[in-house]
């Protein structure tokens, strides 16, 4: 998309703290860190969303994943790592450019990534099951 920030960032018009790129993804440092190595990567090719992501690039996308958290995680000695994907804007996306976040956690820390526990309703539970049976 021509308008898409990601998509411009991704396909290198707009410069980016490159730590990895293929023919497929651009792993970048965000510019908004929510910690020290809070890094994203971002597909080349657009897609909104997880929806509208290709099998074969989704798939691509969390073997990725793994790798550069393994790599953050060994060379920055952090205690932790969230790996979040964000779909929709009441689900906290505001990118309309599938994108992975890979947040380095460290120790004493003060990021607030957390909600509260409900108790799973029994009606719930028998909708949600009825999707997948």
């Amino acid at each position: 998309m021509s308008d898409c920030i990601f998509c411009k960032i991704a396909n290198g018009e707009i410069p980016s703290a490159t730590l990895f790129q293929d023919d497929d993804f651009r792993v970048i440092l965000d510019v908004g860190p929510a910690s020290k190595g809070h890094t994203l990567i971002l597909p080349k090719s657009h897609a909104a969303n997880i929806y509208e992501l290709d099998d074969e690039l989704a798939g691509k996308a969390f073997i990725l994943a793994k790798k550069i958290a393994r790599k953050l995680s060994e060379g920055l000695k952090c205690d932790g790592m969230n790996i979040i994907q964000n779909n929709g804007q009441s689900a906290g996306q505001t990118v309309f450019h599938f994108h992975m976040h890979l947040i380095p956690r460290y120790e004493g820390q003060d990021i607030g990534i957390e909600w509260h526990h409900a108790e799973l309703k029994q009606e719930d539970k028998e909708e949600i099951m009825k999707l997948f049976s």
